[in-house]
């Protein structure tokens, strides 16, 4: 009340507007925070659904695939090329198609299942597989894999009993049928790769993708894929950090993976 005593009469507030920040920075940064809260939530939005349906990356831990892919290889693998197109629209903007012999594929291991692993798919359901003296046919004929299989030792373990059974397995064998709904796949590093020759036809609902692109290649040392504890993990980050320049094989970088 007024010191004169006289009761003013009340000012209505219904028109007056919105209220108006003092400083009109506080709005802005009001502003700014909301729209890089929301541009955040949106890209986690979308990155999970593109490594969920899309792509997804993958790095190489082993050298079963030498030298197509090397240790330290980081790809890209594309997961809707084997996916059914439910509509003609998803067909044109996402083209999908079958596995193919040759083609370099990710799938989840068939022995221990939280793993995945890269191998080459080399024979489709029908195909007849045999390894003789480490070559390969296909429905009886030689596969001229030369441009992309190594051999890198010399031993050669003949279809014998008393010899190595691994050894046997390896360098002799079949013939054996693909059967219908599965896939044989084979590392292109022939003498040092635990593939279908030992665990059998790969199951087609375990392939997750194809490997199309390598955007990194690192060669200061890569994970085996297991959990070490967190100091193990905190130096090996540390560790790329130091010799990420001196250690990337730059050469690499965007290849084709074929």
């Amino acid at each position: 009340m007024p010191a004169d005593g006289r009761q003013r009469p009340r000012t209505s507030l219904a028109g007056a507007g919105l209220f108006e920040y003092s400083y009109p920075a506080m709005a802005r940064q009001r502003s700014i925070f909301r729209e890089y809260a929301e541009a955040g939530l949106i890209a986690l939005v979308f990155l999970g659904f593109a490594n969920t349906f899309v792509l997804q990356t993958f790095y190489i831990p082993s050298g079963s695939m030498e030298d197509t892919l090397l240790i330290g290889d980081h790809l890209f693998v594309n997961r809707f090329v084997y996916g059914p197109s439910r509509t003609a629209a998803e067909a044109k903007l996402l083209p999908g198609r079958a596995v193919r012999r040759g083609d370099i594929v990710i799938f989840r291991s068939p022995e221990p299942p939280h793993l995945d692993l890269v191998k080459r798919c080399v024979g489709l359901p029908g195909d007849e597989i045999d390894v003789i003296d480490k070559q390969l046919y296909i429905n009886g004929k030689a596969v001229p894999d030369a441009s992309y299989a190594v051999h890198k030792q010399r031993d050669l373990y003949p279809d014998t009993p008393g010899w190595d059974p691994r050894g046997r397995t390896r360098d002799q064998f079949g013939p054996r049928v693909v059967p219908a709904g599965h896939f044989f796949c084979m590392g292109d590093n022939r003498d040092n790769s635990h593939d279908s020759r030992f665990w059998g036809p790969l199951p087609a609902h375990l392939v997750k993708g194809r490997a199309f692109v390598i955007y990194w290649s690192f060669g200061g040392g890569t994970s085996d894929g297991q959990f070490h504890g967190a100091g193990d993990t905190l130096l090996r980050i540390g560790r790329t950090i130091v010799y990420f320049f001196p250690k990337t094989r730059w050469e690499r970088t965007f290849r084709l993976i074929r």
